[in-house]
């Protein structure tokens, strides 16, 4: 179809907006929430409608049922800074990010979607000759792997991203930095759009306004979910609530080692394409910083977690302060740009970084928690993993790695994931 065709005419489409002729046709809402289902999955955000989406595609099953409390990509795939990277040190984190980085590259021709996958980069910067060795031992782990990693040197990082100045005189030196070429960005409100498009198209319902408050069990099985709109059978139940998984383990009687933090971001107003790639860094005293140049010219920012419970949502000056100044540190041009917008999202934090992928209490209630800082770069790989542990009962080897258990038997994945050099809180 030509571009020209009234199809892809403004006006054409105005028109029909102001004559209501219907015109607009709704994706994945409008359906009359059931029964009864074969799987009920709370939450839709990137990681219930992936697994949503996989579970038909993959596993044929045909009766599903994605329950929101508010609207398809109001929580946590709508509030980040839509970073995708696979750089990760231990074997069990880089192999699983590392198939969510491949699936990024051919999500678009899978879901017939464009989610704007963006592979400009992403370049973790050191800012002391200390910090060198844990960048290099990162990059080799990776590339015992397979998986793209190349360290560079001031003059190397000089003349692949001049932008930086990586000589200039700095309050923090520059002296290294870890490169992923493939990793990038994505547009993250698209990823939740062509998930959910995908996902009712394949017969998937997606009931928007629609709040658990209890699940239903008899003889140790569950039986199903208590909601807003009355009760729901379920063979099985998936919980992917991002930011409140918390409350899930109060519910279900499971005290969860996890924590609810907020984290960060902002973007300023549009200037002149000056960035090409992420840039991250972690400065001695005063925080992380990452930030990359959004399409319509923002710079999206963000920084370290706010280090202390909540579910507010808010954004406050003190974290914006810390972000702001480690970006000017790393860009004085950006001095005099202005910050149109700030805001959070509430990330379930586990005691050692790493996901959480299993069952919970029941044998037939699973729960796909724990991102830490990886929730919004997994999507692909956790929808298709978890489906596969819901649909047959067994974990794939990719998500072992992520059992509840750990935690009891010692064997943590202790990598939180925020930029190259993590630091407790």
């Amino acid at each position: 179809m030509s571009l020209a065709s009234p199809h892809y005419s403004a006006w054409a489409l105005l028109r029909a907006r102001l004559a209501g002729s219907g015109y607009w046709k709704p994706l994945w809402t409008g359906r009359a929430l059931k029964n009864h289902y074969d799987v009920v999955i709370v939450g839709a955000g990137g990681h219930g409608l992936a697994t949503a989406y996989h579970l038909a595609r993959d596993h044929g099953i045909q009766r599903i049922a994605v329950l929101e409390k508010r609207l398809v990509g109001y929580g946590n795939v709508g509030r980040n800074t839509t970073i995708v990277r696979s750089n990760y040190l231990l074997p069990e984190n880089h192999y699983f990010y590392e198939d969510a980085l491949r699936r990024w590259g051919t999500l678009s021709r899978d879901l017939n979607y464009n989610v704007m996958y963006s592979p400009r980069g992403v370049v973790d910067l050191a800012v002391s000759d200390d910090e060198v060795p844990a960048l290099a031992r990162r990059g080799n782990a990776l590339r015992l792997a397979g998986i793209d990693a190349e360290l560079l040197d001031v003059a190397a990082l000089e003349r692949r991203y001049p932008e930086i100045a990586p000589r200039r005189a700095r309050r923090f030196p520059l002296a290294a930095a870890l490169v992923q070429a493939r990793g990038g960005t994505v547009r993250h409100d698209a990823v939740a759009w062509g998930y959910a498009r995908a996902a009712s198209a394949l017969g998937v319902d997606i009931i928007e306004d629609c709040e658990v408050t209890g699940v239903r069990v008899q003889a140790e099985v569950a039986q199903g979910v208590e909601t807003n709109r009355g009760y729901v059978r379920a063979e099985r139940i998936l919980f992917a609530t991002a930011g409140h998984t918390g409350m899930i383990g109060t519910l279900l009687g499971v005290p969860l080692p996890i924590e609810t933090h907020l984290l960060q971001a902002m973007v300023s107003e549009p200037i002149k394409p000056f960035l090409h790639t992420v840039m991250v860094s972690v400065f001695p005293g005063h925080g992380e910083t990452y930030i990359s140049q959004s399409d319509r010219g923002g710079l999206v920012m963000g920084g370290h977690l706010d280090g202390f419970p909540s579910y507010t949502r808010e954004g406050t000056w003190d974290r914006m302060q810390d972000v702001v100044e480690g970006a000017v540190d790393l860009f004085p041009q950006l001095g005099g740009v202005k910050i149109v917008r700030q805001w959070a999202g509430t990330n379930d934090m586990t005691m050692d970084g790493s996901p959480i992928i299993d069952r919970l209490r029941y044998n037939n209630v699973f729960l796909n928690a724990g991102w830490c800082y990886g929730g919004f770069k997994t999507i692909p790989a956790s929808g298709a993993a978890c489906a596969t542990l819901v649909a047959t009962g067994t974990a794939p080897d990719l998500i072992k790695g992520y059992a509840l258990s750990r935690f009891a038997s010692g064997h943590l994945l202790d990598e939180p994931g925020r930029g190259p050099f993590p630091v407790r809180l």
